[in-house]
């Protein structure tokens, strides 16, 4: 549910009330079950899922169905302002923190999930609360124990990785490494292909006005981006640059290219949520298991008005279905296969 006071239960509700995309899974909510009803009842939606107490769910199979909301039981505490708080910085914190232990569940355990959808969190009720994880990206990596993670954006028109998440403009020229630019190429060519592009073409933003300008404006594209991008084409990865920020996307907008890389938060995401904004999917690269989540944030300003819409939601959980499917089938399809013959000596 994400912030329980943000727009997350109100999206959640309006996604999973088109009936075509609960036909494609089973799905349980992590939340308040008082607050989706009334998020419902605003929205104009009928409730279809069943109800299990938070308690009951960590003692027995939690899916009653094929959507069941696990209540935390928190509206009370919450309060009425809508605003970053220390309560909603608990209470999301709880929900994912659960739902990522049961994503790590063994295949045969009936409280296993296949694949995690997150609504938006407040940051600074995160902080409010005394927890100091930069997001949901940072958190998955570490809780799933992941030596590589990127944080990637699909919309319509564009594919988009970040070789730098949620930090201050001013850190990034210190963060960046030729591996911190090489694992996103890495990470976003396998992604590519995952979603049946077979040979990916790949584009890497600078960081520098003009990608640097053969080092006039900064040099970290002929120190660092450069020589990434060469240590990718060894292996065997189409891909291209540095090119200019201000220029890349639009060729990549018209097709050219399949995916583009970029070094810092604001200059792949502007471009993504321009184009995209009502689409556009969140996705945490390198885990073992499938999350996405919708490409924007709590919007307190609207929540509890139904003005939000549910299309990023639902585009969330449309592709965590596509890769959860995708992840069974290959298991599957391993787990079938004849094990090699040996002869005996």
């Amino acid at each position: 549910m994400g912030d329980p006071l943000g727009i997350g239960p109100e999206v959640v509700v309006k996604a999973l009330a088109h009936a075509s995309l609960r036909a494609s899974a089973r799905f349980v909510v992590y939340g308040d079950n008082e607050l989706m009803l009334a998020a419902a009842e605003k929205a104009r939606v009928h409730p279809t899922w069943f109800r299990v107490s938070i308690d009951h769910a960590r003692d027995a199979s939690m899916v009653l169905g094929d959507f069941t909301v696990i209540d935390y039981a928190i509206a009370g505490a919450l309060g009425s302002e809508r605003a970053p708080s220390r309560a909603g910085g608990v209470s999301s914190k709880s929900f994912v923190e659960d739902a990522i232990q049961d994503a790590l569940r063994a295949p045969n355990d009936p409280r296993r999930i296949d694949a995690l959808v997150t609504a938006p969190i407040s940051k600074e009720s995160w902080v409010l609360a005394g927890f100091r994880w930069p997001g949901h990206t940072e958190l998955l990596a570490a809780r799933t124990r992941s030596k590589r993670q990127a944080m990637a954006f699909v919309s319509p028109r564009l594919k988009v990785v970040l070789a730098t998440t949620h930090v201050p403009l001013m850190e990034i020229r210190n963060m960046l490494t030729i591996g911190r630019v090489h694992e996103p190429i890495a990470l976003g060519h396998e992604f590519c292909q995952q979603l049946g592009i077979a040979r990916p073409k790949i584009a890497v933003c600078g960081l520098n006005p003009h990608a640097g300008e053969n080092g006039l404006f900064g040099d970290e594209e002929i120190r660092v981006i450069k020589p990434a991008i060469d240590m990718a084409r060894a292996t065997g990865i189409d891909v291209h640059g540095p090119f200019p920020g201000d220029t890349i996307f639009i060729a990549a907008a018209a097709g050219n290219w399949d995916l583009v890389v970029a070094m810092y938060h604001d200059q792949g995401l502007i471009p993504v949520k321009l184009l995209g904004w009502d689409k556009a999917v969140n996705v945490t690269l390198g885990l073992p298991i499938v999350r996405t989540s919708p490409d924007h944030g709590t919007a307190f300003d609207i929540a509890g008005k139904s003005q939000a819409s549910e299309g990023s939601m639902r585009a969330a959980i449309d592709l965590a279905v596509l890769l959860a499917t995708q992840q069974l089938a290959s298991a599957a399809a391993l787990l079938a296969a004849p094990l090699p013959s040996t002869s005996a000596k």
